[in-house]
C-alpha cells in the first residue's frame, strides 16, 4: 500500500485542524521519535536492509512451492484468520483515501504542507473519477450513451477459461497498455487491477438492476446516481463490517462503531493523519505473500495448468506477459480466480501473512525506485517515520492509555538504540505480533486505523451512516455483505472444474 509523502516547503506549526485535502496529525503535541541525523538514518537503513532483521530470507526460487511448502517461508508465517485478498483490498482502500503525486524520502516534511489530491473519504472516487460528464473515457458509450455503465474489455485468448461462456475481462487500456481508470495506482499489480475491474462490474450490475427497478421515465443521470449510491453504501458496509474487524479485531471495531471516536476529530472536514498514513495503515506491507496463485487456468486440480507467480520479479523481463504479477499489461493468463483470495467456502482460499516485523523478501528489492533511493520497502517506511516527524510508538501508547510494550518485547532493537523510542510503524507491527499473535492489529495500531476509517465515513455527508444509519445491504445474504458477495454479484467468479 502506497501513501504520499510530498516535498514540503518551509515547516509550519504542527496542528490537527486545517483545510480539507491535507494531511495532519492525530497527536500534534507529541514530539518526533528521533531527530533527523546521520546516525539515526544509518540505524533505520540497517534495520530495514535486505538480509537485515526484517527480512525473513524467503526462498524465492520457486513461486509454486512458496505456496505449497511452508518450509520455503519458515520465518514468514501465514495468518490463519485472514485470506490473501484482504491485503489488496487494503491497498484499494488506501488509493481511495489518498493520492499525492509527488514524493521524496530525503527532505524533512510537515504533513500540513502536503496536498492530498484525493478527497479524504471512502467514496470510490478512485473508481468513478469525475463521473460520466467529466471522465467520459471511463464509461461505455454503447450503453445509454456512456451515462450509466463503465467500460471494460475482453482479454483475447481467455475463452477457454470463460465465465458463463464470456471471456475474462480487463480494465480498459490504451494502445500502450496504460490502464484507463480513475486512479493509475490501481494498475500497480494484477491483483488490485482485477479488484478495480470487479468494482467496475459490480457497478454495472447494480446499474442494470436499478434501471429495471425504476422502470421507464427515469433519466440516465438518475439511474447512474442511484446506482452509485447503492455501490458506495455496500462498499462502506463491507469496509466497516468485514475489513475493519478482521484488521483491528472485533473488540476495537465494535468499540469505535458503538461508542464513537476518542482521538480522530476535525474542525471542518476530515483529514488524513500522518500517524495513520505513514505508520499504522502500512501494516499491510507485512501481510504480503511473496507469491500467489493468480488463477487455476484450465484445471483447478492440475498445478501445471495454473498461474503461480511472485508479486514482483525484476528478472521477469517480458513486458507483454511477464512472469510476475505486475500490472500494466494484458495477456490471456492475466486474470484472477478469486477463490484463491477470498473465502467462498470451497477450501481454495490462501492466507496472507501475519502482521509482524517480517516483510516478504521480494519487498527488499523494489523495482522502479529513483537512482540512489532505497529499494527496501522496510527502509523506506522507517525513513518516512523520520522525515515526517512521527512520534514513537511508546508515546502514542501513553497518549491513548494503551498497554505499552515492554523493553523485552523490543530487545532486538537495542543495538539500533530504538528500543525505548521506536518508530511507530515498527511498533505497530511488533505490537500486533506480541499482543494479537499477528492475527490483527494491537491496541495502538488498531485504534488509529479504526478511528480513521470510521471517521472518514462518518465525515462523508453522503455515506450510509450519515444519510441512513439503519440501512442494511440489499445485496448479499440476510443483511450482510462481504467481498465474496461483491465478487459474485459482479460476475467475476468462475465455477471451478
Amino acid at each position: 500500500m502506497s501513501h504520499g509523502d510530498a516535498d514540503a516547503g518551509s515547516l509550519t506549526p504542527q496542528s490537527s485542524f486545517y483545510d480539507q485535502g491535507r494531511f495532519g496529525r492525530l497527536f500534534p503535541e507529541l514530539p518526533p521519535f528521533a531527530a533527523d541525523r546521520p546516525l539515526i538514518r544509518d540505524a533505520l537503513t540497517e534495520l530495514g536492509a535486505p538480509g537485515g532483521p526484517m527480512d525473513p530470507a524467503d526462498d524465492l526460487s520457486d513461486p509454486v512451492t512458496l505456496i505449497t511448502d511452508p518450509a520455503k517461508s519458515v520465518n514468514n508465517p501465514n495468518n490463519p484468520t485472514m485470506t490473501a485478498g484482504f491485503t489488496f483490498l487494503g491497498q484499494f482502500l488506501d488509493h481511495d483515501m489518498t493520492f499525492d503525486p509527488t514524493s521524496s524520502l530525503a527532505r524533512r516534511q510537515d504533513p500540513e504542507s502536503i496536498r492530498n489530491f484525493r478527497i479524504p473519504a471512502l467514496d470510490l472516487d478512485s473508481v468513478y473519477g469525475g463521473g460520466p460528464g467529466v471522465s467520459p473515457h471511463l464509461y461505455d458509450r454503447t450503453v445509454d450513451g456512456g451515462r450509466t455503465r463503465f467500460l471494460t474489455e475482453r482479454i483475447p485468448g481467455s475463452a477457454a477459461v470463460s465465465i458463463d461462456g464470456e471471456p475474462r475481462r480487463d480494465v480498459p487500456r490504451n494502445r500502450q497498455q496504460v490502464a484507463l481508470i480513475g486512479d493509475p495506482r490501481n494498475d500497480e499489480n494484477l491483483i488490485v487491477s482485477q479488484l478495480h475491474l470487479a468494482m467496475l462490474r459490480f457497478h454495472n450490475q447494480v446499474a442494470e438492476d436499478v434501471a429495471a427497478d425504476l422502470g421507464p421515465g427515469f433519466t440516465s443521470d438518475e439511474i447512474f446516481d442511484e446506482a452509485q449510491r447503492v455501490v458506495r453504501w455496500h462498499y462502506q458496509w463491507l469496509v466497516l463490517h468485514e475489513f475493519l474487524p478482521k484488521t483491528v479485531g472485533e473488540v476495537i471495531a465494535d468499540d469505535v462503531l458503538t461508542n464513537g471516536r476518542r482521538f480522530y476529530d476535525w474542525n471542518n472536514d476530515p483529514f488524513i493523519p500522518v500517524e495513520f498514513s505513514v505508520a499504522a495503515y502500512r501494516f499491510g506491507h507485512s501481510q504480503i505473500r511473496p507469491s500467489y496463485r493468480a488463477n487455476f487456468g484450465t484445471s483447478a486440480t492440475d498445478p501445471d495448468q495454473q498461474f503461480f507467480a511472485l508479486l514482483f520479479d525484476p528478472a521477469a523481463a517480458d513486458l507483454e506477459d511477464p512472469g510476475d504479477l505486475r500490472g500494466g499489461c494484458r495477456a490471456a493468463r492475466r486474470f484472477l480466480d478469486w477463490q484463491t483470495f477470498f473465502d467462498f467456502g470451497d477450501g481454495n482460499a490462501k492466507p496472507n501473512k501475519l502482521i509482524d516485523t517480517k516483510l516478504s523478501s521480494e519487498l527488499f528489492n523494489l523495482m522502479g525506485m529513483p537512482p540512489g533511493s532505497p529499494t527496501s520497502l522496510a527502509t523506506r517506511n522507517l525513513l518516512r517515520n523520520l522525515t515526517m516527524k512521527v512520534p514513537s510508538g511508546q508515546r502514542v501508547a501513553r497518549a491513548i492509555q494503551a498497554p505499552e510494550l515492554a523493553l523485552a518485547d523490543l530487545s532486538d532493537l537495542t543495538p539500533f538504540q530504538l528500543d525505548r523510542r521506536t518508530p511507530l510503524w515498527f511498533y505497530v507491527l511488533r505490537e500486533a505480533e506480541v499482543l494479537a499473535e499477528g492475527k490483527h492489529l494491537g491496541p495502538v495500531g488498531g485504534r488509529i486505523v479504526a478511528e480513521v476509517l470510521v471517521g472518514l465515513i462518518d465525515g462523508d455527508g453522503q455515506s450510509y451512516r450519515t444519510q441512513d444509519p439503519d440501512w442494511t445491504p440489499t445485496y448479499g445474504t440476510d443483511g450482510t455483505f462481504t467481498m465474496a458477495d461483491l465478487l459474485t454479484t459482479a460476475g467475476v467468479v468462475a465455477p471451478l472444474t
